[in-house]
């Protein structure tokens, strides 16, 4: 969608969907009306973890009365938000620096979008005349579709790599 960026639940946290929730817990009207076939959406539902070692996360009080809707699992605890805040490395950054780079970048707004030539598993394209994004879905580094650093990377990116699994953007000529 030209010049919206939409942000789901936990997304910002690099918070992966629980997929192992127990039947009993589950919530979501489409497991039921299934007859517990299809799980769709509880997963991506649970509670995000604000802070702590345990559940519930600093999401509520902890008490019977306040508990969450779904269970958080253990590992809930390395996504929490004060720890994504504290680590300059952590998505919760990287959405930051995207969200101040897209209110500042008249490229990213209205205008023309370009697709370039790429390497299977690469997409690529330029906004406006010179801001680059490219995203490599595959493993195994490829050459960037530009020269320079990027202004943004979802991951270390060398002058002119672009690393497996990562994401980069960058202004031409710079």
């Amino acid at each position: 969608l030209p010049g919206a960026a939409y942000i789901y639940q936990g997304e910002e946290l690099g918070l992966p969907e629980v997929v192992d929730l127990p039947d009993d817990v589950l919530t979501d009207p489409i497991f039921r009306r299934t007859g517990s076939r299809a799980r769709i959406r509880d997963g991506c539902r649970v509670p995000l973890p604000w802070s702590g070692q345990a559940s519930p996360f600093g999401f509520t009080s902890g008490t019977e009365a306040a508990r969450p809707w779904l269970p958080q699992p253990d590992w809930f605890a390395e996504y929490a938000t004060d720890r994504a805040l504290a680590d300059t490395r952590s998505f919760w950054h990287l959405y930051r620096d995207g969200l101040q780079l897209r209110a500042a970048l008249d490229q990213l707004g209205d205008g023309p979008l370009r697709w370039l030539d790429t390497q299977p598993g690469v997409l690529a394209f330029v906004r406006g005349d010179d801001l680059v994004c490219a995203v490599n879905f595959g493993t195994a580094p490829v050459p960037a579709p530009v020269d320079g650093v990027p202004l943004l990377a979802s991951g270390p990116c060398p002058p002119g790599v672009l690393p497996g699994s990562t994401a980069a953007w960058w202004i031409t000529g710079t």
